[in-house]
């Protein structure tokens, strides 16, 4: 079966005045078949080449809490007990954080686990 589904790049701005980024991961919502999930590396020296003051140890604890609220875990706060669509809406929301998503753009697949490792593999790895 074929299902529709979102998605949107997870960025690292580590200086947002100068809207460079480090695409570090990949979140994908089909919400006919009930899938969110989310696939994140961070590419340390990367983000240092744009900016050598970011704490990574911060910086990796925010990725961990954006992995946490896309997967539902319990210890996440209230965000994470919200339905997946909601889950989505939010982790995708605009922002002005170190951590930022692209535009959502939209597919169609036939297993979304599978889009969501071959769009991490093209836009991220």
């Amino acid at each position: 079966m074929r299902a529709p589904f979102d998605y949107a790049i997870v960025r690292v701005v580590p200086r947002v005045e100068r809207e460079e980024f480090v695409n570090v991961g990949v979140i994908v919502h089909a919400p006919t078949v009930g899938f969110l999930g989310c696939a994140l590396a961070l590419d340390r020296h990367r983000v240092l080449a744009l900016a050598e003051n970011v704490d990574l140890e911060a910086l990796t604890r925010h990725l961990d809490a954006f992995r946490a609220v896309c997967y539902g875990d319990q210890g996440a706060g209230s965000i994470a007990a919200l339905p997946i669509s909601e889950r989505f809406h939010w982790l995708v929301a605009p922002r002005s954080t170190i951590i930022q998503t692209s535009a959502v753009h939209g597919g169609v697949c036939t297993d979304p686990t599978f889009a969501l490792r071959d769009l991490f593999k093209k836009r991220v790895a």
